[in-house]
């Protein structure tokens, strides 16, 4: 039984990985996990300096789900490079560091950092698309235009695997797809979390210091397999599909709707192991139902006559 993937020049031993900001590093949870089993680990994201992040309260639990401002608080990329990459060395899952940046130089020059210092990273994954800061990276990723300038600026900086992570707070999410394929991007990473809001009665203040925030969990599944079908049917590059997996029927879902990769988020919290559990049930899924051959699934929903 075989569930390698590949993308561009890069073989994932299965479909299954953990999503930016959800799992760390990648490698502190190791206790708990046994992270070799999985196909890959994106980093959380790293920005060219250090940022605290939004003042708390910045996470709350919803119905079926999370809101989180986070902010992308992160140890910039000087410690990063310095401090963490040496701990990858031993690990085996296609490591793919995530970068996040306020303009376009400040995305290019982080990115320039990392390729300069080397390490055993297959990519990265450009995130465009995070609605909890106030400056930059959404804006790009509400723009087709700004996403192919971005895209195709990165492209020269790399050889390396190119993802881009796409906002669903758009009114054509394939249109932003396009404009990152025709950027040269290798795959795209779909969906980041949806604008959402919580308020307390007892306090009348919102739950989230920044009022607003990014909505994750099982209750934006069927919006994120909507949008991974629209941007299967415009682009020929591979997609990495997430927002509320759950359970290896979702896995199969989102495989189903033109995904050829996916990412676990936010149930990382409730069960860190949730990943590899999901890699032991595809594995028996696919072998049972689809003869071991997991390319016969991406793309394959049935629609119904028109």
């Amino acid at each position: 039984m075989c569930l390698e993937v590949q993308i561009g020049n890069s073989t994932f031993s299965n479909p299954i990985l953990v999503a930016s900001g959800t799992f760390g590093y990648g490698f502190e949870i190791h206790e708990l996990v046994d992270v070799n089993r999985l196909g890959g680990i994106i980093t959380k994201s790293v920005t060219l300096h250090p940022r605290e992040g939004n003042p708390p309260p910045r996470i709350c639990e919803t119905a079926s789900g999370m809101l989180n401002s986070i902010g992308l608080a992160n140890v910039g990329v000087e410690y990063f490079l310095e401090k963490i990459m040496p701990e990858y060395s031993n690990l085996e899952p296609q490591l793919i560091i995530n970068i996040a940046g306020r303009t376009q130089e400040e995305y290019s020059e982080t990115l320039e950092k990392i390729e300069s210092h080397g390490g055993c990273h297959v990519g990265y994954e450009i995130n465009i698309s995070c609605p909890n800061v106030r400056e930059g990276g959404m804006e790009f990723g509400i723009s087709a235009r700004m996403t192919e300038k971005l895209t195709r600026e990165l492209r020269q900086l790399t050889n390396r695997l190119l993802i881009m992570k796409l906002s669903p707070n758009v009114t054509l999410i394939e249109d932003i797809a396009r404009a990152a394929e025709q950027g040269g991007a290798d795959a795209v990473s779909a969906i980041n979390t949806l604008v959402g809001m919580e308020i307390d009665i007892r306090t009348r203040r919102p739950k989230l210091f920044t009022t607003y925030g990014g909505l994750s969990g099982p209750a934006i599944k069927p919006v994120a397999l909507a949008r991974v079908h629209k941007i299967h049917q415009a682009i020929t590059i591979p997609i990495i599909g997430m927002g509320g997996i759950a359970s290896c029927e979702d896995v199969v879902a989102f495989m189903l709707a033109g995904a050829s990769l996916v990412q676990i988020g936010t149930l990382n919290f409730r069960e860190p192991a949730i990943a590899v559990r999901l890699v032991e049930e595809l594995t028996h899924y696919v072998l049972d139902e689809y003869d071991g051959k997991l390319r016969d699934l991406v793309g394959a929903v049935e629609l119904y006559d028109q």
